[in-house]
Order: C-alpha cells, then sequence, then structure tokens
C-alpha cells in the first residue's frame, strides 16, 4: 500500500497531555507525516513531536483562552462542536481515535471511517457516578444531559464504517452500546524503553515499596491502594496528577509518599524498584501494567476490564472485586508467593503488546479496509 498517494484525515478529541491515546496515534503520525489531523484543543509540546509536525487544527473552543483546564465542564456542548467541525471533505480515510467526540467525523459518501475507540462515552453509558457525584435536582439535570450525549454516541456511530476496539473488554462495550462488531487490535506498550536495566546494567534489585502509577481520579480507585497498605503497614508511593489529588493527599498517612507528575524516566525507575505495581482501577485496557511487567515487574491488579487481558497468573494476581478488602487480600496472596514471580516471565508477556506489533496490525487492517474499498468501486 502506498499510503503517501492517499488523502487520509486523523481525528483525535483532544491533545493536551501524552497518555495511551496519544501515543496510539503518535504511531500513525510518524507512518503518515503527510495526514492532516484535527482535534478539538491542542497544546503544543504535550504529546510527540510526530503530532505536533502535522500542525493539529482545532475549531473555535480550540482557541479559547486556557481551555486546556476546564474543557471537561463542557462536555454537553462537545457533540456539537464535533457536528460543526468535522464534515470532512476531499479525503480517501478518516481515522479516529475515539473516547468521546471524535468518531462523529463525517467522512464523504464511499470513504471509509475507521474509528480506533478506546470506548463508548464511559461517562454517559456504564460509570455516571464515578465521573459526576451530583444527586438531588442537580442529579437530574445531569442525567438529562448525558441522555442527550448518549443519544448522539449512539447516533453518530452510524458515521462509524469500521470499528477497532483496544481490548476484548470494549469490543463487548462497542456490541452492547452500539450494536456493532469490530476486531481488537491492542494499543502499544514502548518495551524498548521499559526495560528491567538499561543495556549493559543489572537490574536494580527489587525494595520494600508498593507503587500506583495513575491518573488521579475517582474512578481509579487509588484511595484503595492508599488505604490498604495503611491497614497492612506497607509503604506505597503514588506517582501522578488530577483532580482527585487533594483528597487522596488528605487520606494518605505515614507510609505513602505522593509524588505527583513525575517524567518517564523517573516512572520507570520506580518500576525497576518497587516490590509490586497496584492496579486497583477498572481500565478499558490499562498501559501501565505492561510498562510495569516490561521492567520485570509483578502487578496486583483488580480482575475486570482491560487488566484480565494483560495480567497472568505468572505475572501478578488478580482479585475479583473494587474493594479497599478486596485489595488487603490481594497484597497478602501476593506477598506468600512473591518469590514465585519471574520478572523474564513479565518482561516476556509485555513483549505480546509492542508498538511493532500494534503498527503492523493496524497498517495491515487499514489496508485491508482500502481494498475493500476499491475493489467495490
Amino acid at each position: 500500500m502506498n499510503w503517501s498517494e492517499l488523502r487520509i484525515n486523523l481525528i483525535h478529541d483532544w491533545l493536551t497531555g501524552l497518555r495511551g491515546g496519544e501515543k496510539c496515534l503518535d504511531v500513525l503520525a510518524r507512518a503518515w507525516p503527510h495526514a492532516r489531523l484535527n482535534t478539538l484543543i491542542h497544546r503544543p509540546g504535550k504529546t510527540t513531536p510526530a503530532i505536533d509536525a502535522l500542525n493539529p487544527q482545532t475549531p473555535w473552543l480550540g482557541k479559547l483562552p486556557s481551555v486546556h483546564q476546564y474543557y471537561r465542564y463542557l462536555l454537553p456542548i462537545l457533540p456539537s462542536v464535533a457536528d460543526w467541525s468535522w464534515n470532512l471533505r476531499e479525503t480517501d480515510l478518516v481515522v479516529s481515535f475515539s473516547h468521546c467526540v471524535a468518531k462523529g467525523a463525517r467522512a464523504p459518501r464511499g470513504v471509509p471511517h475507521v474509528s480506533y475507540c478506546f470506548t463508548p462515552m464511559r461517562y454517559a453509558w456504564q460509570m455516571r457516578g464515578e465521573y459526576f457525584a451530583s444527586k438531588g435536582l442537580l442529579g437530574g439535570v445531569r442525567d438529562r444531559l448525558l441522555d442527550r450525549v448518549r443519544a448522539w454516541d449512539l447516533a453518530s456511530a452510524e458515521r462509524v464504517t469500521h470499528f477497532i476496539a483496544i481490548s476484548n473488554t470494549i469490543q463487548q462495550r462497542i456490541r452492547d452500546c452500539y450494536n456493532r462488531d469490530s476486531v481488537v487490535i491492542y494499543p502499544p506498550v514502548d518495551t524498548d524503553y521499559y526495560t528491567p536495566a538499561n543495556p549493559g546494567e543489572e537490574p536494580p534489585v527489587r525494595e520494600d515499596f508498593y507503587l500506583v502509577v495513575s491518573a488521579l481520579a475517582p474512578y481509579k480507585k487509588v484511595d484503595h491502594a492508599i488505604k490498604a497498605c495503611a491497614r497492612l503497614g506497607r509503604q506505597l508511593v503514588v506517582i501522578g496528577s488530577g483532580q482527585d489529588a487533594a483528597r487522596l493527599g488528605r487520606i494518605a498517612g505515614p507510609s505513602t509518599r505522593m509524588l505527583g507528575w513525575q517524567s518517564d524516566a523517573q516512572i520507570r525507575d520506580h518500576l525497576r524498584r518497587c516490590k509490586a505495581l497496584l492496579f486497583p482501577g477498572e481500565e478499558d485496557f490499562g498501559i501501565v501494567p505492561l510498562e510495569a511487567q516490561a521492567c520485570g515487574a509483578p502487578v496486583v491488579a483488580l480482575g475486570r476490564g482491560g487488566a484480565t487481558e494483560t495480567v497472568v497468573p505468572s505475572t501478578g494476581v488478580l482479585y475479583p472485586e473494587p474493594t479497599e478488602n478486596g485489595l488487603v487480600e490481594a497484597i497478602l496472596e501476593f506477598e506468600k508467593k512473591q518469590l514465585d514471580f519471574d520478572p523474564s516471565a513479565a518482561r516476556v508477556q509485555a513483549l505480546r503488546f509492542t508498538t511493532e506489533r500494534y503498527r503492523r496490525e493496524l497498517l495491515n487492517y487499514l489496508a485491508s479496509v482500502i481494498d475493500s474499498v476499491q475493489r467495490t468501486q
């Protein structure tokens, strides 16, 4: 496939930081430096050079002063912004990376729109309470607004010709929410960067602390890790920032160190040294447990969502219920058999999810879509 001959439009919800979704986009940004990229908000320098090099185009929303600080509160209007902003023309292929409104982009008739779906809108479908805690009258207003957002999310799924799911969990969710089939292509894990040690060095000795690496949002359940480690008298290091940071800081006792945002180098260093990574939230996929395993670290994770597809008995412990007690029991179970965990097995498991594997599978699938469309024309 000669991609340089195709007019390609990439769509991403917003580009305000470097998380899993941006890492997925970056692979296509490097593969297709001629593509056009549209997004709601772009903060230059906050993602990757390859993404910035595409000169992402934003609508009026992205030009509001400091919009990156409050755009989440604008959720009720984002579908309308997408409808007005992403009615695309003169393109041969549209690829959206979506957990919110990117999949709402309209491709011209006969042009494939492939949506790499991180999830149908969680806050509109499954996780309203975790995102928005309003009750009473405010809760009623919230639900009416989210009902409208969900109706748009369902209707706009018809604009997608092909869905790709990031995990089996999301494949089922796409079927439940949109009544659509999808293929699964797991996101990329940078196993070249996340390694047990630098070349020529011995792996660091595992130290006596547990680690959480996470955005600090209520649904991530970081409070379960803080409380469980406090009850057991275990040392815990928390790396991350977010809207739940202040509350978590108040409940963190002397056994917990809250480090805030840290560089990738610091995260890797802690993954190489921690006793185990704690992963108490339910994620659609979850790249951090695989980055931990790539560094040879065991994982203690909630046995729901993406972790069930990435953590296996030889590399970690899964526990069934999203509770503090459930995590306490899982930590004790891990400590009983922690000497049985093999860092090399963890590394092998992570290597199933490499960036090159993602690039190959995604480009091959997109080429098959183009070939299929061309054969029918």
